[in-house]
């Protein structure tokens, strides 16, 4: 076990505890950069998110289970969970099919961790929103649509 580190993230938080770590020398700029997945970022179509996350053709699975008001009142800021009842879930992907860019989040989880993620996110109108989630080398999914009031991309 790391013990400094484990301080250090004891007494700090945020930004600065990653500030401290890479000006420590404890933490890369190349270990930080290799966590982003810039293809599946950049993605424009639901075809090529999966493709840039090697989710292939995902199940559909009512064990991935999508939180999310039906009616959001602000696309600006739209809370969106999504809670996976698959044992051995590894990875989580919100993707947003009318975004300008379909991923909106994706979260790696360590095994043994509960698979129950929960962010806000921007939608530009009304749209499906996805929930990606592989398991044991498998990938499922789930969709829920989700009707926007007042633009947060675009307006």
């Amino acid at each position: 076990m790391n013990h400094q580190r484990r301080g250090a993230l004891k007494t700090g938080s945020g930004l600065g505890v990653f500030s401290l770590l890479l000006a420590a020398g404890m933490i890369k700029p190349e270990m930080a950069q290799a966590a982003w997945n810039k293809t599946a970022f950049e993605a424009k179509t639901l075809d090529a998110a999966l493709a840039a996350v090697d989710a292939g053709k995902p199940v559909e699975s009512a064990d991935v289970v999508i939180t999310a008001p039906d009616i959001a009142e602000n696309g600006a800021v739209v809370p969106v969970g999504v809670l996976s009842n698959i044992p051995k879930t590894e990875y989580i992907a919100i993707m947003i099919e009318k975004n300008p860019n379909m991923l909106a989040a994706s979260f790696t989880l360590p095994e043994g961790t509960l698979a129950d993620v929960q962010t806000r996110v921007k939608m530009g109108q009304t749209s499906d929103v996805y929930a990606v989630v592989k398991a044991d080398g498998k990938f499922y999914m789930s969709k829920k649509e989700i009707k926007v009031t007042l633009g947060g991309c675009g307006g």
